[in-house]
């Protein structure tokens, strides 16, 4: 890559410090030209941070006083010279740094373009490059430890050790084609066999290790149902510790949805708070309560809140119909004012759901919904399990292909079809899972990874 690359690396707006990055072959010839160091040596040595004032050129004026890190190829982040310079914080001071070294040879990177040459250049594979945009982006603990683990190329390890089971069949199907004479078909045909459903398992293990994953990186998609001043707004607050909602003794107030996230013993719930489920003639609000029926269909959870402080209602039953085949644990609420209603609670100890008494107003019981949430979501057996976890949609799909083509493979194995027939199978497997670690993946789909990255990074 012949071009130098530089971008601010820190995030827009007033800080302590900012960060402009370069990389490239040019990268210490433009610092060279821009960084006066207060030491006058002029050596580079690697891990190395020089005090100075990074000046312009054209009129040696001074723009700021700053740390420069010196990072000598091949151990950089890139694997190329780069240079990170550490400003005082603030778009006026950052932006002008930026300027300068762009008017004294550097070009500027594109979103992810630092990341994208440390896997072009054999640093990280794919799926380390896809771990570090999730640790960027996580929304918890739990998801930053799955992407930390996925950054230290841990599925990577286990992508690699499957593909490995694949190569060693692969190379006793070549014996058995390039040495005929030898009469061992049966016997590499037994073991393969034995061995291509070690791998399926191994595959359907991974793949089946999404639905936890998904809850690591999306958070769980918990939908709060309710008929009209049930409390929905109510324990929505509650939760969130703050006043997020409108709580009216006015029914219908709540006609939109609200989303907010919270975190639970590390991991993400993402709170739908929504309008309340009855039969009305208001067109607007009609619209609000078919909008939390479908919300209800794609959640991972539904809590479905029901007013202690009066028997269950027609209302009330829609809702209890709703959750009746769904993830959802029932909450009874205002227990402040009843503590004991008999009626409700026959009424929805039927669903054989989950339980909870609370009072959102005086926020008591929450620890106890926190604690079945984490219980219906075996949460803490995901904490500490040390399997591996697909969080990611694209890995997924492609062990799914894999998967499929070593299925073939143990088909045409039962059928007794040619051991080339068998190899073709192996080798779109092994293709599959390349493309998760990105041995063999287009450059299209390259692009489309680095672009969710932020500028800098």
């Amino acid at each position: 890559m012949e071009k130098t690359i530089v971008a601010i690396s820190t995030a827009s707006g007033n800080g302590g410090i900012g960060i402009i990055r370069l990389s490239g072959k040019d990268t210490f010839k433009i610092i060279d030209r821009i960084f006066i160091p207060k030491n006058k040596k002029k050596e580079i040595k690697g891990y190395n941070i020089k005090y100075g004032n990074i000046v312009n050129p054209k009129n040696n004026e001074t723009i700021d006083e700053v740390l420069v890190s010196y990072f000598v190829s091949p151990k950089s982040y890139t694997t190329e010279d780069m240079c990170e310079i550490n400003s005082h914080g603030g778009m006026v001071v950052e932006k002008r740094i930026l300027e300068i070294c762009l008017e004294n040879g550097a070009e500027l990177a594109e979103p992810g373009e630092f990341t994208k040459r440390a896997f072009l250049n054999g640093r990280i594979d794919l799926s380390q490059a896809e771990g570090i945009i999730d640790l960027i982006n996580s929304k918890s603990d739990m998801e930053a430890k799955e992407s930390i683990g996925q950054l230290e190329g841990y599925l990577s390890k286990k992508i690699k050790e499957i593909k490995q089971k694949m190569l060693d069949i692969m190379v006793d199907i070549e014996v058995t084609i390039d040495y005929p004479e030898y009469d061992v078909e049966e016997v590499t045909n037994t073991k393969a066999l034995k061995e291509l459903t070690y791998i399926k398992e191994k595959l359907t293990s991974l793949e089946e290790s999404f639905n936890k994953g998904k809850i690591l990186k999306s958070g769980i998609k918990t939908v709060i149902l309710g008929k009209p001043n049930a409390g929905k707004s109510s324990l929505l607050n509650a939760m969130l510790k703050e006043d997020r909602a409108i709580v009216s003794d006015i029914e219908g107030t709540t006609r939109d949805t609200i989303e907010e996230y919270i975190n639970i013993e590390g991991v993400a719930l993402k709170l739908i708070d929504t309008a309340g489920i009855r039969d009305t003639d208001n067109k607007i609000e009609k619209i609000g309560v078919e909008k939390s029926k479908k919300l209800a269909e794609s959640a991972d959870l539904i809590i479905a809140i029901i007013d202690n402080s009066r028997n269950i209602d027609d209302d009330d039953k829609k809702i209890l119909d709703i959750i009746k085949d769904k993830n959802a644990i029932i909450v009874l609420n205002k227990v402040d004012i009843n503590d004991k209603n008999e009626y409700n609670e026959k009424e929805v100890t039927n669903l054989c759901k989950p339980i909870i008494k609370i009072s959102a107003k005086e926020e008591k019981g929450l620890d106890n919904l926190y604690k079945e949430i984490l219980k219906l979501f075996e949460i803490h057996d995901i904490s500490s399990n040390n399997e591996v976890l697909i969080t990611n949609e694209r890995h997924k799909k492609q062990i799914n292909k894999a998967k499929e083509n070593i299925e073939r493979a143990i088909n045409s194995l039962k059928d007794n079809m040619p051991v080339d027939i068998l190899s073709i199978h192996i080798k779109e497997a092994l293709n599959d899972l390349g493309e998760i670690t990105g041995e063999n993946v287009s450059e299209n789909i390259i692009n489309e990874i680095f672009s969710k990255f932020c500028l800098g990074k």
